[in-house]
């Protein structure tokens, strides 16, 4: 069993960079919104479920999901949002924990932009939060996805506040700052883990 390392942080944060950080470490990512899309693959039973419920019609043409159509949908339907989540997050938890079991570096990373608000660290053995000022946040979101300020804040306003993220963090990554900086947080960070994974594997097992 590989040691996990829980990877989160707020929209805007930079999760992404810093997992690709490790990645130049030879360290596996297992990121749920790669997760979430895999259960919906065609042939998959996620997806069967879906067109089961929803109809033919929240196909493209090629037989993968409509993901804007279905976004379209559970938006304005409370209930089938919470059907479409009672569905799909049992199975990205498990695809996850599956793919945490067949991972073989000597400690993986799993990324979760929610991790906090769905509780997951408890799948991981430490949580690392990447965390920046909420200012650099709404302009680094804002020119990635060309969006207004007020919908950056409003979806931070949806997520778990700093204070509730750094409470549950074991380690944290201050991306306010260059990319040189950063590269010197992962490079530590990466020592302390291997340290760390190999305390693990020497531990006598029950």
């Amino acid at each position: 069993m590989s040691f996990v390392i829980g990877l989160t942080g707020g929209i805007g944060s930079g999760k992404t960079t810093v997992a690709n950080l490790f990645a130049a470490q030879q360290i596996e990512i297992i990121d749920a919104d790669v997760v979430a899309r895999e259960v919906v693959e065609p042939g998959s039973a996620g997806l069967q479920a879906i067109v089961k419920k929803l109809g033919s019609d929240i196909l493209l043409t090629d037989g993968t999901l409509n993901r804007s159509k279905l976004r379209e949908a559970i938006f304005s339907d409370n209930q089938l949002k919470e059907w479409l989540n009672q569905l799909l997050h049992p199975m990205i938890r498990e695809k996850m924990q599956q793919d945490i079991a067949a991972a073989q570096s000597p400690y993986c990373l799993l990324v979760v932009p929610l991790m906090v608000e769905n509780n997951l660290q408890a799948m991981t053995d430490r949580l690392l939060v990447v965390d920046v000022d909420e200012e650099i946040q709404v302009a680094r979101t804002q020119q990635r996805d060309n969006v207004p300020a007020e919908q950056v804040r409003s979806i931070l306003a949806s997520q778990a506040s700093r204070e509730q993220r750094l409470a549950a963090a074991d380690d944290v990554i201050c991306n306010n700052g260059n990319g040189d900086n950063l590269e010197q947080q992962v490079a530590k960070l990466h020592q302390e883990y291997l340290a760390l994974s190999r305390q693990q594997n020497n531990t006598p097992q029950c």
